[in-house]
């Protein structure tokens, strides 16, 4: 089964991410994927808005972290940064459906949606630190912004997960809905965009984010830059290795 499924229907180009007998961790190829579903909807001027999902009980549990040490991140050209680059640049609108967990570069994507709809099962983390890395996608910046410094911290520092009104609440997502409708309610959004001027929505939507650009990336190019090295450190050894082995990992050497 193709791990990326993307269909475009009235309007709507989706992006499913299928593969749930691996909780939809993201590999190397499925970045890729993304990226040119997300590059080819821009393109489509048959596709007014796009929405992304995961599957039952699970939007995605951040990245396969086997395929992710063995195709490590190694600059611009990496299928994680052209990703993170298409979302981040996309200008038509960008709708996510939230069915589930939503770990790592889960959460993070959806900073950079335009709306945004949780299930009531879903839950969100960023655990970056507990795996000897640091945030992503401009996350340092915006969760901060969203949220307030110390909320941001214990996301971020603490790798505290959060519920979906949590995620309400703090600006991220826009409503809960039963685990059911949100898929439907998140399409009924998207569809939304057929009946409004498309140049004036993305005009809109860039205006909306003008302001925080350069700030952001700045952020998003710092951010690259201490997570390469951070993959290569001794702390993330360890927690890449206890994950392997199914251990709590050790920091108390370092």
């Amino acid at each position: 089964m193709n791990p990326i499924k993307t269909a475009t229907v009235n309007g709507v180009a989706t992006i499913e991410i299928a593969r749930p007998e691996k909780k939809n961790a993201l590999t190397m190829a499925m970045y890729a994927a993304m990226a040119d579903a997300i590059t080819a909807a821009r393109a489509d001027s048959a596709v007014r808005a796009l929405l992304i999902t995961g599957q039952p009980g699970v939007f995605t549990s951040g990245n396969d972290l086997e395929d992710f040490m063995q195709r490590p991140p190694s600059g611009p050209d990496s299928a994680v940064f052209q990703f993170m680059n298409a979302l981040a640049d996309c200008d038509k609108p960008v709708v996510a459906a939230v069915t589930g967990a939503a770990v790592g570069i889960g959460t993070t994507m959806l900073l950079h949606c335009d709306l945004v709809y949780v299930s009531d099962e879903a839950r969100l983390a960023l655990p970056f630190v507990s795996l000897g890395l640091v945030p992503e996608f401009g996350s340092s910046l915006l969760l901060p912004l969203l949220m307030g410094p110390a909320r941001a911290a214990e996301k971020l520092l603490l790798g505290d997960p959060f519920g979906p009104q949590e995620a309400v609440d703090c600006g991220i997502a826009n409503a809960v809905l039963p685990a059911g409708e949100v898929v439907p309610h998140a399409r009924r959004m998207a569809e939304r965009f057929n009946l409004l001027p498309p140049e004036a929505v993305r005009e809109t939507k860039r205006l909306m984010r003008k302001a925080r650009g350069a700030a952001l990336a700045q952020a998003r190019d710092d951010e690259n830059l201490v997570f390469g090295q951070r993959l290569r450190s001794p702390e993330a050894r360890e927690a890449f290795t206890a994950f392997f082995e199914k251990r709590r990992p050790d920091f108390t050497k370092f």
